[in-house]
Parts: C-alpha cells; sequence; structure tokens
C-alpha cells in the first residue's frame, strides 16, 4: 500500500474540521475493528466533539474547537504515556497514513478497505 496515496485520501475534505472528523470516521470504521476508533459526541447534537484512533501504542486525537482542529499524538506503552505532542493537522494525518499502512501489512482486510479507500 503506497503511504502517499493513504495520506492523500486522508487529507480530502479536511478543509472543514467537523466534515472533516465525519468523513475520516467513517473510512476508519471500515478500516479499522470497532476498540480502534473512539468517538465523543455532542449531547444533543450528532457532531463529534473527539475522534480518538488507537493502533498498537500510538493514541492519535482530533477535536475540532471553534473551528480548528487540534490533533495530538500520543506514545503510550502498557498504559503509560511516554510522550504527548499537539502537531498540525497534516502531521497528524502523516502519522495516521503511517500507521494504518502498517496495519494493512498484518491485516488483509484492513489492507482491502484502504485499496477501496484510496480509489
Amino acid at each position: 500500500m503506497d503511504l502517499h496515496l493513504v495520506t492523500a485520501a486522508l487529507r480530502q475534505d479536511s478543509a472543514d474540521v467537523a466534515i472533516y472528523a465525519a468523513v475520516l470516521l467513517s473510512s476508519l470504521e471500515e478500516i479499522l475493528p470497532g476498540d480502534c476508533v473512539v468517538v465523543r459526541r455532542a449531547r444533543l447534537s450528532k457532531k463529534i466533539k473527539r475522534l480518538a484512533v488507537r493502533l498498537g501504542d500510538w493514541l492519535l486525537t482530533l477535536t475540532p474547537a471553534d473551528g480548528r482542529p487540534v490533533a495530538e499524538i500520543c506514545h503510550e506503552v502498557h498504559g503509560v504515556t511516554l510522550s504527548r505532542r499537539t502537531v498540525s493537522l497534516d502531521a497528524w494525518i502523516e502519522k495516521l497514513s503511517g500507521l494504518l499502512v502498517e496495519r494493512a501489512r498484518v491485516d488483509a482486510q484492513a489492507a482491502e478497505a484502504l485499496r477501496r479507500m484510496v480509489q
């Protein structure tokens, strides 16, 4: 799986962070098992308040705040956070893309879902 194709597919629709989070969630739900993606929604609406993706020792969170994304990458081992960085949306997408490509190398179902996403 080509990292650049995955990254380009994940960047689509990233201008509006609320729409982007919803579109990304839809794609991730196809690629990853349910326990890898956690969504927190606003109580009275269906808007996503926080999207968290856990892959291996990495936790990536995306939180829409005042129309802008707050993207965070955490490295955790056995429940202990070793590092936590707030990053640009582009850096977050790059990290997520790399982790998804790694996952696709060992998971045929994830690989097929990624292929459909980049087509």
